[in-house]
């Protein structure tokens, strides 16, 4: 090699890529910066909260705000349940929220399923009218929906807490989409092997789809549990059936001005939520990412 060859130039199109690949780090550091922030902005509430329900109740309020009270009381989170049926709130909301899920996730998976695979006449017309009734605000429903718990005996029961809404369009449509985006394939391969239409959707369609059940689980566990006007008209003795919304709001009137303590409790009723989140987390990514591309 002559030394001529050691100062050749570098090509352009060589330097043009390095460039290139510069500007992209540079654009993946700052959104890398952009997605932090957003996340700075959303947990600050959250930290800020927990901290006010470690604080000493007369500092609540103190000007100018602080993060951190004088002394960290870890009480708090013990003394709320010393306020009312704290624990049967949570007990209450666990189980319609549950089962409130599990009936929502068998309605809508199953009608989903007829929708999107089966051939029916008059199948896309009554599919219309289903959707249809999203638009329609769940407060007008409201008073309808309390004569027919009235007809049925169920005013003050578990019943009425679960069942009323758990035949909404959403979760139909939402599985719908997806099975509409497996290959028709698969299921006409198990029809040549003599399976039959439940046969197909228990043991093939329902196991390919378990990325966007979970969605529609946490959605609907969600719906359930925040839930607060229907619980609050629907239920007589709030001691007995009262839910966690519920109870939240009657414990600013049990604890009067203990603001700690309804910070503690709002605290606490995070933390199921929370954990089915972080559980279902990949589940979650990966059903959000997939539903609704079928189009057939």
């Amino acid at each position: 090699m002559t030394s001529e060859d050691e100062f050749v130039e570098e090509p352009p199109a060589r330097r043009r890529t390095a460039v290139r690949t510069t500007g992209e780090r540079i654009r993946l550091v700052l959104a890398h910066i952009c997605v932090y922030l957003a996340a700075l902005i959303f947990v600050a509430p959250l930290v800020y909260a927990f901290f006010s329900a470690l604080k000493p109740n007369e500092e609540m309020f103190s000007m100018p705000p602080t993060l951190v009270g004088s002394q960290i009381k870890w009480g708090n989170f013990a003394e709320v349940f010393a306020y009312g049926p704290f624990l049967t709130y949570i007990g209450n909301s666990l189980f319609v929220a549950v089962a409130g899920t599990l009936v929502v996730l068998i309605v809508s998976t199953t009608a989903g399923y007829a929708f999107g695979r089966l051939r029916w006449k008059g199948r896309d017309a009554v599919f219309v009218l289903f959707l249809a009734t999203l638009m329609v605000p769940a407060e007008v429903l409201v008073i309808p929906m309390f004569q027919v718990m009235q007809w049925f005996g169920w005013v003050n029961t578990y019943q009425a807490l679960i069942f009323p809404f758990a035949f909404t369009a959403f979760g139909t449509f939402l599985m719908r989409q997806f099975f509409r985006g497996i290959p028709f394939e698969l299921e006409e391969a198990a029809r040549v092997d003599g399976s039959g239409p439940v046969r197909t959707f228990l043991q093939i369609i329902l196991p390919l789809s378990k990325s966007a059940v979970a969605v529609l689980a946490v959605f609907t566990f969600l719906s359930f549990w925040n839930s607060y006007l229907w619980p609050l008209i629907v239920t007589v003795d709030y001691a007995t059936l009262g839910t966690l919304p519920v109870g939240l709001a009657s414990f600013s009137g049990l604890t009067g001005t203990r603001w700690d303590l309804q910070m503690a409790a709002a605290i606490i009723s995070m933390i199921p939520t929370t954990i089915l989140v972080i559980v279902l987390q990949k589940h979650l990514v990966k059903g959000i990412a997939m539903a609704g591309l079928g189009g057939r």
